[in-house]
């Protein structure tokens, strides 16, 4: 239930998420198996569960958890390849003919239709929460693509969905940098053993550690011919590490097994009582964990005009 990743998107206007009419709008975009020529689907499903009255909006406290499915036919672009140059050395040996782009555009679709009812499907799923109160949606996802499919497909189903991806007042890469560089993060922070730098010329090189001392004199040197951090692992408090980037995206979240240990302990013997713990125990902490960051990167910047 713990999410991975995060992408934050702030809601522009006060929406009245109600439950039951969540649920009616994700009903009508249901997820489903692609059919023979279709490439792929996308659409909702139940976060918890797969039996019929599993909801496609969960609801914990002040929270609403959704997930989408996206289905995808796999067609390799070398059998594509392989297929269409077979055919066209066939047709130019029999026809003595050149052919030319049109013509093998044309093939090219025949050979893909052909060839998708017996392509292998992939799925995957992304989950976000909706926390009304705050006016947040947090997608667990680190492509804003990813998180821009979920959202714009509930924008559909909801009818309006008005959010922007949340913003701070200073640069990230700035703030970052300044961290590494004085060798102190703000309050509540760490600076862990993870970073990437980059050099600000075009072109310039970069330069990834991992399990490195970052406040050793060759991290320290790379500073100081103008590189700049554009990656940072950090932990927050005793509950939670990540590594944050300069797009605010944050990844690779880790709860701390002091979370972990109090949600099975608050879920109970069923394995839906663990996934709710879970679920809330996560949104009470970002509750707490994502003003302190963004205080920490200079405070939320709130364009003009909203």
């Amino acid at each position: 239930m713990w999410f991975r990743n995060l992408l934050v998107y702030r809601l522009t206007q006060d929406l009245p998420f109600d439950a039951q009419a969540l649920e009616t709008a994700l009903a009508a975009k249901p997820a489903r198996p692609c059919a023979s020529q279709e490439l792929s689907t996308y659409g909702f499903i139940a976060p918890f569960g797969k039996g019929e009255d599993a909801p496609l909006a969960h609801v914990s406290q002040d929270f609403m958890l959704i997930a989408a499915r996206k289905e995808d036919r796999i067609l390799p672009g070398s059998v594509v390849r392989d297929a269409l140059k077979e055919k066209v050395e066939e047709i130019e040996a029999e026809q003595m003919r050149k052919v030319y782009k049109k013509e093998r555009d044309q093939l090219k679709d025949e050979i893909i239709q052909a060839f998708l009812p017996r392509a292998f499907i992939r799925r995957s799923a992304t989950f976000a929460a909706i926390a009304p109160k705050q006016g947040l949606i947090l997608v667990n996802a680190a492509s804003p693509k990813r998180a821009e499919d979920l959202l714009s497909t509930l924008r559909e189903a909801i009818g309006s969905l008005p959010v922007r991806p949340l913003s701070v007042k200073v640069a990230p890469t700035a703030t970052l940098t300044d961290w590494v560089k004085t060798q102190k993060a703000a309050d509540n922070f760490t600076v862990l053993d993870e970073c990437e730098l980059r050099d600000t010329q075009e072109d310039g090189g970069i330069v990834r550690c991992k399990r490195q001392d970052l406040t050793s004199e060759e991290i320290q040197l790379h500073l100081s011919s103008g590189k700049l951090v554009t990656q940072l692992s950090l932990a927050w408090q005793d509950k939670l590490s990540f590594v944050l980037d300069d797009k605010m995206i944050i990844k690779r979240l880790r709860f701390e097994d002091l979370l972990q240990d109090q949600a099975e302990q608050d879920g109970g013997d069923e394995a839906l009582g663990q996934l709710d713990a879970s679920f809330t125990l996560m949104m009470l902490t970002f509750g707490e964990f994502l003003p302190e960051l963004f205080e920490a990167l200079g405070g939320e910047e709130i364009p003009q005009g909203i």
